[in-house]
């Protein structure tokens, strides 16, 4: 008698295409297509940073999916940090992204080390660029700040432990890392502009 055959797990076009999402011509772009990631591929940043709808986004169980930042309360959306700089208040995800992009064309991400495997997924990763342009932003009193270009490196590093379901679609992110670190690499000569008529 024969051994049963045992059916091999599908992976998911998302987790092993990094060209997936981009072909999701049902979705609702935040900019009318999706965008170009010819440089760089990750198909949850490609949604979250994109997409529409959290019911577009592939990549995650849009049920369940919450985001925690340093062991804080769970966020349904991005979750944003406050500081001298910055304000999630005064900033949209619009204004914010394009902020973020200006200042940096490439800010690429790459996974350092992975401790564990499915279902909950720990990783160290780094997320690094080059500030080209300057930071124009608006912080917690609603002032509009700017820290000119300086050229050089922007580079951060944390832990993420990624809870996922048997799709591989991720129902919970748990990071952990500096939020001050981009911010302290951004204005490394302490050269801070405020405009005082925009409060």
């Amino acid at each position: 008698m024969s051994a049963p055959e045992t059916a091999t797990p599908t992976i998911p076009d998302y987790a092993g295409d990094p060209n997936a999402v981009l072909n999701d011509t049902n979705a609702v772009w935040r900019h009318g297509g999706p965008p170009n990631y010819s440089n760089t591929r990750k198909n949850w940043e490609i949604a979250a940073s994109f997409k529409s709808f959290l019911t577009d986004w592939r990549t995650v169980d849009p049920n369940k999916y919450t985001f925690v930042m340093n062991g804080g309360e769970p966020q349904s959306a991005e979750h944003m940090l406050r500081s001298n700089f910055y304000s999630p208040l005064n900033n949209d995800f619009e204004s914010s992204h394009k902020t973020f992009k200006r200042m940096m064309p490439t800010f690429a991400w790459e996974v350092l080390e992975v401790y564990s495997g499915p279902p909950k997924v720990a990783f160290k990763w780094r997320h690094w660029g080059v500030m080209k342009n300057d930071y124009v932003g608006y912080n917690d009193k609603k002032q509009k700040v700017r820290v000119k270009a300086h050229g050089g490196p922007i580079d951060i590093q944390g832990v993420t432990v990624a809870t996922v379901n048997g799709a591989l679609k991720v129902e919970k992110l748990e990071t952990w890392f500096d939020p001050l670190s981009m911010f302290k690499q951004v204005s490394k000569d302490n050269e801070v502009f405020i405009d005082e008529d925009s409060a």
